[in-house]
C-alpha cells in the first residue's frame, strides 16, 4: 500500500535507554491491521473491547474488569482515583514512578496526596508502610487509603508472591486498598516463573495498572479492576482524566494479541534474558559495579562519569544518579545478543582508555 511517509531512522540501531525505545512487535502490528476496516462502535462499545474482558479474566480471575487507556501515567492516575476520596492519600516508595516520573499527575490531576517512604531496593514492606499508615482520624492530615507498589520496581527488583500477599494483608487489616503499578508486570511474572494472577488477584491486589507499551505494543495500557467494589466510577474517571479513546478497538486488539496466548511472556522472557547476559558481561569489567539485583530487564550500574559520557555517544542510555555516576541500562523484547555483545565491547574499550 502506498504512503508518502518516509523512514527517518536506521532500524538496525538499538540502545539501552528504555524499553519504550523499542518498536512494535510484528504480531501486534498484524492485530492492528486485523481490527482495521469497517465501522465499530466508538468509546469502548466495540467487539474487541468486549472480548478483551474474557481475555483479561483468564489471567486475573472471573471478577476482573479491564478499562483500556492511552498510557501508564493515565492508568495510574485513574486507578488511584478509583480507590481514594478527595481527602485520601497513597503510600508509596520514594522511588516509585508515581512519585518521581509523573510530573505530579497523581497529586495535581488525581487530587490525592502521596506519602512516600525511602527504601533500599524500591520495595515496600509492612514495616515501611507503617511509617505512613497512621492518622486516619486526624483532620489535619491526608488520610492513608491506598498502598501502591510497582512490580517490578523502578530499581528493577521484583516482589515475591509472599511479599505482595503480606503487603495486601497488612493494608487490608488497616482498611486500605492496594494498587499495583504493572508497567513491567510481564517481566516480573517471567522472572518469578508464575502466572500474573499469583501476585495480583490471588495475593489480594485490588486494582492493577497493566502495562503493554514496554512489552511490544504500539501504545496503550489498561486499568484492571480486581475488586468489583472499586469499579463503580471507572468509566467516569477515565473520561474525566482524558484517557477515554474514541477508537478503543485499536488498544483492545493489541492487548488481546499480547495476552490471548503467550506473546506477553515470550517478549518478557527475552528481555530478561538479555538483561542477564548484559549483567554477566558487566561483572567481568573491572571498575564497573552493579548496584541492584538483576531480576527483570534492567541493569543499574556505577562507573566513572567520563566513561559514561563517552559511551553515550555510541549507545543511548540514561544516568540514574549523575552525581554518583549511576546509570540504568534497559533491555527490550527486540534486544539482540549482538546488541548486548557490541555494547559490552564498547564498555570495555571505554573503560580501558
Amino acid at each position: 500500500m502506498r504512503t508518502d511517509a518516509r523512514r527517518h531512522h536506521d532500524p538496525e540501531v538499538r540502545g539501552f535507554a528504555s524499553d519504550n525505545y523499542a518498536g512494535t512487535h510484528p504480531e501486534i502490528l498484524a492485530a492492528l491491521a486485523l481490527a482495521d476496516g469497517g465501522h465499530q462502535v466508538a468509546y469502548g462499545e466495540d467487539d474487541y473491547t468486549a472480548h478483551l474482558q474474557f481475555v483479561m479474566r483468564g489471567h486475573f480471575g472471573p471478577h476482573a474488569q479491564a478499562f483500556p487507556v492511552f498510557n501508564g501515567t493515565g492508568s495510574n492516575v485513574v486507578a488511584l482515583q478509583a480507590l481514594t476520596d478527595r481527602w485520601g492519600a497513597v503510600i508509596c516508595a520514594e522511588s516509585a514512578h508515581i512519585n518521581v516520573d509523573e510530573c505530579g499527575a497523581p497529586e495535581r490531576v488525581g487530587g490525592l496526596k502521596l506519602l512516600t517512604v525511602p527504601t533500599e531496593d524500591g520495595k515496600l514492606t509492612p514495616e515501611l508502610i507503617d511509617r505512613q499508615a497512621w492518622g486516619w482520624d486526624d483532620e489535619h492530615r491526608a488520610m492513608p487509603q491506598v498502598v501502591s507498589i510497582a512490580q517490578n520496581t523502578e530499581l528493577g527488583t521484583v516482589y515475591t508472591v509472599d511479599e505482595i500477599r503480606a503487603i495486601c494483608d497488612h493494608a487490608h487489616e488497616r482498611g486500605m486498598k492496594v494498587h499495583l503499578d504493572g508497567a513491567r508486570i510481564a517481566n516480573a511474572a517471567a522472572s518469578l516463573d508464575v502466572p500474573m494472577r499469583a501476585f495480583t488477584n490471588a495475593a489480594g491486589v485490588d486494582i492493577l495498572s497493566f502495562g503493554g507499551t514496554k512489552n511490544g505494543m504500539l501504545f496503550g495500557e489498561a486499568v484492571v479492576v480486581l475488586d468489583p467494589d472499586a469499579a463503580g466510577a471507572m468509566k467516569h474517571l477515565r473520561k474525566l482524566s482524558m484517557q477515554l479513546a474514541s477508537k478503543m478497538r485499536f488498544i483492545s486488539v493489541q492487548l488481546e494479541a499480547l495476552l490471548a496466548r503467550d506473546l506477553w511472556l515470550r517478549n518478557a522472557r527475552h528481555a530478561n534474558t538479555m538483561a542477564r547476559r548484559l549483567a554477566d558481561g558487566v561483572r567481568a569489567v573491572d571498575g564497573v559495579k552493579i548496584l541492584h539485583p538483576v531480576q527483570a530487564n534492567a541493569v543499574f550500574a556505577r562507573l566513572p562519569h567520563e566513561v559514561s559520557e563517552r559511551l553515550q555517544k555510541r549507545y543511548r542510555f540514561y544516568f540514574w544518579d549523575e552525581a554518583a555516576g549511576d546509570v540504568r541500562w534497559m533491555c527490550s523484547f527486540d534486544t539482540r545478543e549482538e546488541d548486548v555483545d557490541g555494547f559490552l565491547a564498547a564498555l570495555k574499550e571505554e573503560m580501558g582508555r
